[in-house]
């Protein structure tokens, strides 16, 4: 006889419903125990800079918000008894910071150069053009800009001394990447895979540069460059800097791509001409793209040093952005508001260092999903 079991009276197991994380690892103070107090001297640190901000940024934000002076301007400066920053200063400058001094009547022409710019710039970031045309334009846009800007071909001539502030910033730092990138490309392939002589070459050129202060090397296409020039042949001192930059640049950029090259594993290179793929052919479509995606981080950080290096230009007697703050800054009517003049320029300098950052992370991040 078959035993039944009766399973009517068995109650069916049910699990309670998980309980929520602890308050001390959630929310606010999960994330303040997580990443300012984890430990005793991340506690101590986090502390100190807390108190640091406490006694910082109060007294700052007095002198440039409320107490500041926001109206004004046309010539008339700041009262002495006032206290907090006189912005109508660099509402007074801010066509010389922009432009230098270029002709006031004709600066319709840089201003249609930096929309360009702009535009490019937008386009580039928003992806909305392919690569090649987006290359394509931003190697059509120096040549636009210096026809603009200087003249020529219908345009009135504009004498390269009248360039200046943050006109003359980002042109040398466009015109530095836009060179520099692919010269240091070559210079880096020369290096690696070069024969016998362009292995030379490419190594000696890297080396010297590396070896030298920017400082020199404008001092040298500023001042000596010239000397060694054949008689009837001049090149301009602007130009002469701006390759100065190039070169410096493409040293850098030489070895930061060099780097990456060495990060392709060689079994590509091998399987590609098992495939029987040319050895530019597997360069240009195996290794480089790979080499170039690992370095991007490094290649925008030298983008962003490049940029803020056209500083040292002053020293040659170009007045970029940085020459314009200190020369606006010396004006008799406007004397003892040095701090105005570099806090502005420290912020245009950021804001443009931190797109171009922000641009290098969403390539970066694209990249990592592709």
């Amino acid at each position: 006889m078959d035993t039944m079991t009766d399973t009517s009276d068995l109650k069916v197991f049910t699990p309670a419903p998980d309980l929520p994380p602890p308050l001390e690892s959630r929310g606010v103070i999960g994330w303040l125990r997580e990443n300012l107090f984890s430990s005793k001297l991340n506690t101590a640190l986090s502390l100190l800079s807390i108190l640091l901000l406490w006694k910082s940024i109060p007294p700052l934000a007095d002198w440039l918000i409320i107490h500041a002076q926001w109206t004004g301007g046309h010539g008339q400066p700041c009262p002495p008894e006032h206290a907090g920053a006189c912005w109508p200063f660099i509402k007074e400058k801010f066509r010389v910071l922009m432009m230098g001094i270029y002709p006031g009547e004709l600066l319709w022409r840089p201003t249609v150069s930096a929309g360009i710019l702009g535009l490019l710039s937008v386009l580039t970031i928003l992806r909305i053009l392919s690569t090649r045309k987006l290359i394509l334009f931003w190697y059509i846009l120096p040549m636009a800009a210096f026809w603009l800007i200087g003249g020529g071909w219908g345009l009135k001539s504009i004498d390269q001394s009248l360039w200046g502030g943050l006109m003359l910033s980002l042109g040398l730092a466009v015109v530095g990447i836009l060179f520099s990138l692919p010269l240091g490309i070559l210079l880096a392939l020369g290096r690696r895979w070069g024969g016998a002589t362009i292995k030379a070459l490419s190594t000696c050129f890297i080396e010297c540069i590396r070896g030298i202060p920017l400082i020199t090397i404008l001092f040298m296409a500023s001042v000596m460059l010239p000397i060694f020039l054949p008689k009837g042949i001049d090149i301009n001192n602007l130009l002469r800097v701006q390759i100065g930059i190039i070169f410096f640049s493409s040293a850098y950029m030489a070895e930061v791509v060099r780097g990456g090259l060495q990060s392709v594993h060689p079994g590509q290179m091998e399987a590609a001409k098992a495939l029987g793929l040319s050895s530019f052919h597997t360069t240009w479509y195996i290794v480089l793209p790979q080499a170039l995606k690992n370095v991007i981080p490094s290649l925008i950080g030298r983008c962003v040093a490049l940029f803020k290096d056209t500083s040292l230009v002053i020293i040659v007697g170009l007045l970029d952005f940085l020459g314009m703050i200190k020369a606006s800054a010396q004006d008799p009517k406007w004397l003892g508001h040095d701090a105005e003049a570099y806090v502005f320029c420290a912020l245009v300098y950021w804001v443009i260092c931190f797109t171009i950052s922000r641009y290098g992370k969403s390539i970066e991040d694209r990249n990592s999903w592709s």
